[in-house]
């Protein structure tokens, strides 16, 4: 066995690589995650029950959840817009709005759920046009979205846009000569293309969004059981001495984060064997461009008629 094992390692110092990368990763991720197991295993299974199902941390779950939907339909929807430009495109200043997709991932979240409280409160920039008809932007769900849509934008546009950098244009313009519309090309040519990623995108959005803290608690208003999210109800706990509750609700977030992992993975596997089985500029042949074809040869039939 230990003879079949070394045959395997085609590079040299696997062994003293492997270690140091599990004894790394042990100790940043699997050892403190599984404090978290063993400190609610203190607790009877009623009492986990107890605690989430309690109508305070279902409210919370139920806001994180919809909100993040919510937040992760939106970028998928302008994420794709923006990948578009910035592939499509060329205009003064394309590099710096290039850097502002980035700007989430570099900017501490308390620090951009303050600038978008100050935006979106009812005096801010934004706000004062947005309460005069009734919509309450900041301390409200609204807020939770527009946060979350916030910090969750660049992971759909990163992921889509090498896709799309990949894709040739020839198709898209021989379409569009043959008679297709904008929507038709997108939806038969581009799309079945870019779906793969934009699935990816959403979900690494969404997983995003459903554990945000810091750029919620400011907007949100934390009012208890209409604009609370669940890592607030635990810090809630832990400030109340109540640790074992807070790490029952730790556990669970854990649990769906892994389920939101694992489906992550499936899909960039899914996107991945989805690209190399075809070529990058295959793909589905619209109605429209087969009947402009048609039309294109009886045109081109006629010409020789039309020249004799």
């Amino acid at each position: 066995m230990a003879l079949l094992w070394r045959r395997q390692s085609v590079l040299p110092g696997f062994g003293l690589a492997m270690g140091i990368t599990v004894t790394y990763l042990s100790l940043l991720v699997l050892v403190p995650l599984s404090m978290i197991f063993l400190k609610t295993a203190t607790l009877q299974p009623a009492e986990i029950w107890a605690v989430v199902t309690s109508p305070r941390a279902v409210a919370s779950l139920k806001m994180s959840f919809s909100a993040s939907i919510i937040a992760a339909g939106i970028n998928a929807v302008f994420g794709v817009l923006v990948a578009w430009v910035l592939v499509r495109y060329s205009f003064p200043g394309k590099s710096i709005v290039d850097a502002l997709v980035d700007l989430p991932f570099a900017l501490p979240t308390a620090v951009g759920g303050i600038a978008l409280t100050a935006i979106y409160a009812q005096q801010g920039w934004v706000g004062r046009f947005l309460y005069p008809l009734g919509i309450q932007s900041a301390f409200s769900r609204l807020g939770v979205v527009i946060a979350l849509t916030f910090v969750g934008l660049p992971f759909v546009v990163r992921t889509v846009q090498p896709v799309m950098e990949e894709l040739e244009v020839d198709q898209e313009e021989a379409a569009a000569s043959l008679g297709a519309g904008r929507f038709r090309i997108f939806r038969s040519i581009l799309l079945p293309s870019l779906w793969p990623s934009i699935l990816t995108g959403f979900a690494m959005s969404f997983a995003r969004a459903f554990g945000e803290y810091g750029s919620v608690v400011f907007i949100s208003g934390n009012m208890p059981l209409k604009t609370e999210i669940t890592p607030l109800v635990i810090m809630t706990k832990l400030e109340q001495y109540d640790y074992a509750g807070a790490t029952a609700l730790a556990m669970l977030m854990l649990l769906c984060s892994f389920v939101l992992l694992f489906l992550i993975n499936r899909l960039q596997a899914w996107s991945g064997a989805r690209m190399s089985s075809r070529s990058p500029v295959e793909a589905p042949r619209p109605a429209a461009v087969g009947a402009g074809a048609s039309g294109a040869s009886g045109a081109g039939a006629g010409a020789p008629g039309v020249a004799s």
